[in-house]
């Protein structure tokens, strides 16, 4: 039978990242998918993660299963973490929280559940957004529509355009909104847009679903929260996919939550029954060992404050990061003002480079980009940045 099948095409991210890993050259750039680097190209592990994960081992008396939503604490500081020690959604038990196989295990059980319980309802999601949005819930059987997001000639957000497409939205749809450090573009909402954007969500009866993958680097853990929690004040009801994979550096462990906030109590049990019974026939119960780092990180408070500045540390070397490969690709003669890099969030910047541009990176200099021009900030080192420029010098003649 199986020599009817068709081959599918490969991932934009991913796949990219498995031909990075074939080429034979030397001097080869992965700018593709989004992993953090330091200035020497490793992923380290965090030093917080090793403390908590030396506690847990001499800790540790089983490997059970666990419950289908996690434990009980793990949902209890992902809830702070999202929305603040002493919000009233949490007081109020009008919040609950599954554990979930990284963020994107998180969005594929927003996805069922929205499509279960919901019906038949559009997804609005941002132009552009994660490769990976429009695949997840078409999965589930869901129409997604696009919101204007990114105006091409300024370089900025199109929130006018942004406003028009959600007002054509009707009442029950949902609209994914990123938290923070909008995946590609790098630009967020400012705090009156995001007030301006709950304002229209009420009006108009759509469920907000925040995307949240990258809470610590914008601002910082609690700043980072502002536009979540404007919403949480705002909206009766909401749904939230968040992912530890970037700011606890836990990419391989798969540690993500899908948090929902009802009206009531009574109304939120009811829907995370259902929830539970979805996660039961897609993975059973998530796995245990980093959201066991997390919750022994979030609520221990030294831990806490040390985790707290190694993502300070993260951020601030993206941040200068950018700084250079601005002043870098001025001084390489590159046309055009790229001071818009630098009020950009994040792991990535939406550089601008066309499809045919990133080709020529890829296939004469060894530079591997998404096609859509998206680069990961985060890749990038003092040691590779000046190839890096000289490269998109080349191919911008």
């Amino acid at each position: 039978m199986f020599e009817k099948i068709v081959a599918a095409p490969d991932d934009p991210i991913l796949g990219l990242t498995e031909e990075f890993k074939s080429d034979p050259r030397v001097e080869k750039i992965n700018l593709g998918v989004g992993i953090y680097k330091d200035e020497s190209g490793n992923t380290p592990v965090l030093k917080t993660v090793k403390k908590a994960e030396t506690i847990l081992l001499a800790k540790e008396t089983t490997k059970s299963y666990l419950s289908i939503s996690g434990t009980p604490e793990y949902g209890l500081a992902v809830q702070k973490l999202l929305f603040g020690n002493e919000a009233m959604v949490i007081a109020e038990k009008r919040v609950q929280t599954a554990q979930a196989p990284g963020g994107t295990g998180a969005l594929r059980l927003a996805a069922e559940f929205i499509k279960r319980q919901l019906g038949d309802v559009k997804v609005w999601v941002s132009d552009p957004t994660w490769a990976n949005h429009n695949g997840i819930f078409a999965a589930a059987g869901l129409s997604v529509a696009a919101y204007d997001y990114y105006n091409t000639e300024t370089k900025d957000m199109d929130f006018a355009g942004m406003l028009e497409d959600l007002k054509t939205a009707e009442a029950n749809d949902v609209v994914l909104l990123h938290g923070c450090c909008h995946n590609p573009t790098g630009i967020d909402l400012d705090t009156a847009q995001w007030q301006q954007l709950a304002v229209l969500c009420n009006n108009k009866n759509l469920l907000p679903m925040f995307d949240f993958a990258y809470q610590g680097f914008a601002f910082g853990v609690e700043e980072d929260a502002a536009g979540l929690r404007i919403f949480t004040d705002s909206c009766a009801e909401l749904l939230v996919a968040s992912s530890f994979s970037k700011n606890f550096s836990l990419y391989n462990e798969r540690v993500g939550a899908f948090t929902i906030v009802g009206k009531t109590a009574e109304n939120t049990a009811t829907a995370f029954s259902q929830i539970k019974n979805i996660a039961r026939v897609i993975y059973s119960n998530p796995p245990a060992h980093g959201a066991a780092i997390v919750t022994l990180i979030l609520n221990n408070t030294n831990l806490r404050a040390e985790w707290e500045q190694e993502v300070t540390n993260m951020r601030v070397r993206i941040q200068e990061m950018r700084k250079q490969f601005v002043a870098t690709l001025t001084e390489e003669g590159v046309d055009g003002n790229f001071n818009f890099i630098q009020r950009q969030n994040g792991m990535f910047s939406f550089s601008g480079l066309n499809r045919k541009q990133v080709g020529r990176l890829k296939d004469e200099f060894s530079v591997y980009i998404v096609s859509s021009g998206r680069i990961s900030i985060a890749g990038m080192m003092r040691s590779n940045i000046g190839t890096l420029c000289k490269a998109i010098a080349a191919v911008s003649k």
